[in-house]
C-alpha cells in the first residue's frame, strides 16, 4: 500500500505561503485547510488564496473545507483546479450528489468526519468517494493532540474499503508526527496530514521522508 504525507500549510508561514510549499515539495501534496469561522471557529484562506496557490504551488492541492453549506461550495472549489476537494459531513445535505459534482468537474472527491461522527451510514457509500477523512483531532486549529480514540473509526473504514476492493485514500489530520503516524498506519490509514510535525522541522524534506518511512513500517 502506497503512503502519501500531505503537509498541511495551516503551519506554514501565512506571510509567504509560496515558500513554505516550496519547503515541502517532497511531499504528495500540499493540504489546504480552508476555514470560513462558521463550520469551525476559526478563519484561514479562502478562494482567492487557493487560486492563488494554485498558479504556484509545485505540488497538487489536497483542499480540506471545513465550512458550511458545502454543496454550494465544494464544486467551486473543485473548479479552481484543486487535485482533491474534501468537505465535511456534518455540513453537507447531500454528500453523494456534491461528491458526483466534483467528480465531474475533475477532482477527486473527499468526505471528511468529525472526531465524534459515526462513519457508519457512509460505509456503504464508500464508492462515492475518492477519499475519506478521519479527523484525529477537533477540526479548526492545529497543533493539537492526536485523538488515538478514533482509530476504531480508521479500522472499519480500512475493513469496508478492502472488503469492496475500493481505491479510497485513508486520510487522518491531527497530532500526526514521528510518535502517532504508525498508530494510525497500523490502524489503515495509508494518507497522512502533516502540519506542524513537518514544517516545525529543520529541514522539512528530511521529516516528510522519515514519516513516509515510518508509516510504511506499519501498513498492512
Amino acid at each position: 500500500m502506497p503512503v502519501r504525507i500531505h503537509p498541511s500549510i495551516l503551519s506554514a508561514d501565512f506571510a509567504n505561503l509560496q515558500a513554505g510549499i516550496e519547503r515541502v515539495a517532497t511531499a504528495d501534496l500540499v493540504h489546504v485547510d480552508v476555514m470560513d469561522n462558521h463550520f469551525v471557529p476559526n478563519l484561514t484562506l479562502g478562494l482567492p488564496v487557493v487560486e492563488a496557490l494554485q498558479k504556484v504551488s509545485p505540488l497538487p492541492l489536497d483542499l480540506h473545507l471545513m465550512i458550511t453549506d458545502a454543496d454550494r461550495w465544494a464544486p467551486v472549489y473543485a473548479e479552481s483546479g484543486a487535485y482533491s476537494v474534501t468537505f465535511h459531513a456534518e455540513a453537507a445535505q447531500d454528500a453523494v450528489a456534491t461528491a458526483r459534482r466534483i467528480r465531474q468537474i475533475g477532482a477527486r472527491a473527499g468526505l471528511a468526519v468529525k472526531p465524534g461522527t459515526s462513519i457508519a451510514p457512509y460505509l456503504e457509500l464508500l464508492a462515492e468517494f475518492d477519499l475519506l477523512l478521519i479527523m484525529t483531532v477537533e477540526p479548526g486549529f492545529g497543533g493539537q493532540s492526536f485523538m488515538a480514540d478514533t482509530m476504531p473509526k480508521l479500522s472499519a473504514a480500512r475493513e469496508a474499503v478492502d472488503r469492496a476492493g475500493l481505491d479510497v485514500w485513508l486520510q487522518v489530520d491531527g497530532g500526526i508526527s514521528e510518535d502517532t503516524i504508525g498508530i494510525a498506519a497500523a490502524a489503515g490509514a495509508d494518507t497522512f496530514v502533516a502540519g506542524s510535525s513537518v514544517f516545525g522541522a529543520e529541514n522539512a524534506a528530511n521529516q516528510i521522508e522519515l514519516l513516509r518511512n515510518l508509516a510504511a513500517q506499519h501498513t498492512h
